[in-house]
C-alpha cells in the first residue's frame, strides 16, 4: 500500500476496523487510513455476485440476502469486506443523478474455495489482481458517502495527470455489519486504475 509512512499497525488503527467481525481474503491489504488516498495491489480472488436486477440499479439490502443464503447453503464462513460495484451514467438529462450499484460481491476467503459458475442467484467468478486508487471512509455506506470519496479519487486523476488511467468500474468495500453503529463504519471508495508513472502517492490537503 503506498504510501507507508510511520507505524503501519497505528495508521491501520484509524480505520476504526478492529471489530473482528471477519476476516480478510488471502492475501488482501490491510484497510487504508480514512481520508487519506493511497495506491494497493489486490491479488486474484474468488467471489459470489449478486447482480442488480435492474438496470437502474440495486438496493443493497435486496443483493446482500440473496449473496447470504449462498455462503449459508455452503457453509462459507463470511469474509470482510463486502464489495458493491457501481456505474457512473454518462450523460443524463437530470441535474441530479444518484449513483447506482451494479453488483454485489461476498469474497471468499482463498481463491480455491468452491466452484465457479452459476449458484441459484449468484454467480461465483474468479476475479484478477488489480491495482486501485482508495481512500477510507467513515460512516453508513450511503451513495452520498460514494459519491463525495469518488469526487476526491477524480480529483486526484486530474491533478495528478499522466501517473495513472481507470481501468474499471468504481467499487466501494464495506468493511463493517449492520450491527456496528452507522457512524462508526470505516469502508474505501477505490478506482481500478493502470499505474503510468510509479511513485508515491501523496497525501491530499484539504
Amino acid at each position: 500500500m503506498t504510501p507507508v509512512t510511520g507505524d503501519q499497525t497505528e495508521r491501520t488503527r484509524e480505520t476504526g476496523v478492529g471489530w473482528g467481525e471477519a476476516n480478510l481474503p488471502a492475501g488482501f491489504p490491510p484497510p487504508g487510513p480514512v481520508d487519506e488516498i493511497v495506491i494497493k495491489q489486490y491479488p486474484a480472488y474468488r467471489a459470489a455476485i449478486k447482480l442488480a436486477d435492474s438496470p437502474g440499479g440495486g438496493e443493497q439490502n435486496e443483493m446482500f440476502w440473496p449473496l447470504f443464503q449462498h455462503i449459508k447453503k455452503h457453509d462459507i464462513a463470511m469474509t470482510a469486506p463486502v464489495e458493491m460495484t457501481y456505474e457512473t451514467p454518462q450523460a443524463s438529462t437530470s441535474d441530479e443523478v444518484s449513483p447506482r450499484i451494479r453488483a454485489m460481491a461476498f469474497m471468499y476467503a482463498k481463491p480455491d474455495m468452491g466452484t465457479p459458475g452459476p449458484d441459484d442467484a449468484v454467480v461465483v467468478t474468479d476475479l484478477p489482481a488489480m491495482t486501485v486508487l482508495s481512500i477510507g471512509v467513515r460512516g453508513s455506506y450511503s451513495n452520498e458517502h460514494f459519491q463525495m470519496a469518488l469526487t476526491q479519487l477524480q480529483n486526484w486523476m486530474l491533478e495528478n495527470p499522466g501517473r495513472l488511467t481507470q481501468s474499471g468500474s468504481p467499487r466501494y468495500l464495506g468493511y463493517n455489519s449492520p450491527f456496528v453503529p452507522w457512524f462508526l463504519r470505516y469502508g474505501e471508495v477505490q478506482l481500478p486504475v493502470t499505474v503510468v508513472e510509479p511513485g508515491q502517492v501523496q497525501r491530499r490537503s484539504e
